[in-house]
C-alpha cells in the first residue's frame, strides 16, 4: 500500500518547527510525504539578529523560499507552495492576502491538491492556529474544509499538532533542572496558557530524528533565533525525557480509531487503522 501524508502549514519554517521529526521519520520509512505551504512568507519578520539587514529583508521572499528548499531537501519530503499572501500581523490586514480571501477561493488550492495526492493522513494545526496569526487559523479552517470537501474513497484521518505544548516546556525545563543545569524555559512557560486544551491521542517515537529536525530549522536562517530557548536545553535529556511528538486526531473515517468512542488509548502511529 503506498502511504502517503499531508502537512499543511502556514509558512515556510513552520514544518520544521512542528512535526519535523515525524515527518523524517515517516520519509526515511517510505511514506510519501508532501508538504503544503500556503503562503510564501512574504510579509514575515527576519528573526535572527545576524541577518536583520536592509538587503535581506528586501529579498525576504526569495530567501524564504531558498530556505524551504534546504529544509525539505534535510527531512527528505516534498515540499509544494499553494500561492497565497502572506497576511502579515498589521492591522488592518492587507488586501487580497491569505486571511482575507473568501473561504472557498482560500481553500480551492489545497482541494485541488488533496484530489491529486490522496492522502491517507493530513496532519495541520487547531482551531486556535497553534498561536494567533491569521495565517495560522486559516490554514486550519481551509485544511479541516478541504478534508471534509474532498473523497478519494479511502479511509482518512485528520490529525492536529499539539507539539511544544505547555507539557512539553513544563518536562524540558523540570528534567534539565534534575540534571543539575539551567533551564531557560522559565520565561517561555510565563507566557504559555495554564493548561493544554488540545487532548493528546497519538504520539510518534521519532527521538532518532531530532538533529533531523534542528537541522531544517536551522535551515530557515532567517527565522531561526539562535538565543531562542528552544535551542538551549540538552538534547540528549529531550530524547529520554520526551522522545515523541504529539498529535490529537480530530476527524477519521478509520473505525475504533484512539480517540473515539470506547477506545481510550494512545496511537503511536498515524497510520494506526491504515495499513
Amino acid at each position: 500500500m503506498n502511504l502517503r501524508l499531508l502537512a499543511v502549514h502556514a509558512h515556510p519554517d513552520d514544518e520544521s518547527s512542528k512535526g519535523a521529526a515525524t515527518l523524517a521519520r515517516y520519509a526515511e520509512e517510505g511514506v510519501d510525504v508532501l508538504v503544503a505551504t500556503c503562503t510564501g512568507g512574504e510579509r514575515g519578520d527576519v528573526l535572527n539578529p545576524a541577518l536583520d539587514q536592509p538587503e535581506v529583508r528586501q529579498e525576504l521572499p526569495a530567501i524564504r523560499r531558498r530556505e524551504m528548499a534546504e529544509a525539505a531537501r534535510i527531512l527528505g519530503v516534498r515540499q509544494q507552495f499553494l500561492g497565497h499572501v502572506d497576511s502579515g500581523l498589521s492591522e488592518p490586514l492587507p488586501d487580497g492576502c491569505f486571511a482575507r480571501l473568501t473561504l472557498r477561493d482560500a481553500m480551492q488550492p489545497l482541494l485541488e491538491l488533496m484530489q491529486e495526492f490522496r492522502p491517507q493522513v493530513v496532519v495541520t494545526y487547531d482551531e486556535s492556529g497553534g498561536y494567533p496569526h491569521p495565517d495560522h487559523i486559516r490554514t486550519h479552517e481551509i485544511t479541516r474544509a478541504a478534508f471534509d470537501a474532498v473523497d478519494n474513497g479511502e479511509p482518512r484521518k485528520l490529525y492536529y499538532l499539539a507539539t511544544l505544548s505547555r507539557a512539553w516546556f513544563q518536562t524540558m525545563h523540570d528534567a534539565t533542572i534534575a540534571a543539575g543545569q539551567e533551564s531557560r524555559m522559565g520565561p517561555v512557560l510565563e507566557e504559555l496558557p495554564p493548561v493544554d486544551l488540545l487532548t493528546v491521542t497519538t504520539r510518534i517515537r521519532c527521538e532518532q530524528y531530532f538533529a533531523t529536525r534542528d537541522e531544517a530549522l536551522h535551515a530557515h536562517g532567517t527565522q531561526t533565533n539562535p538565543a531562542h530557548p528552544f535551542f538551549a536545553h540538552s538534547r540528549d535529556i529531550e530524547r529520554t525525557a520526551w522522545p515523541w511528538e504529539d498529535y490529537h486526531l480530530a476527524r477519521t473515517t478509520v473505525p475504533n480509531a484512539p480517540g473515539t468512542s470506547g477506545t481510550p488509548s494512545l496511537e503511536d502511529d498515524l497510520f494506526a487503522g491504515l495499513r
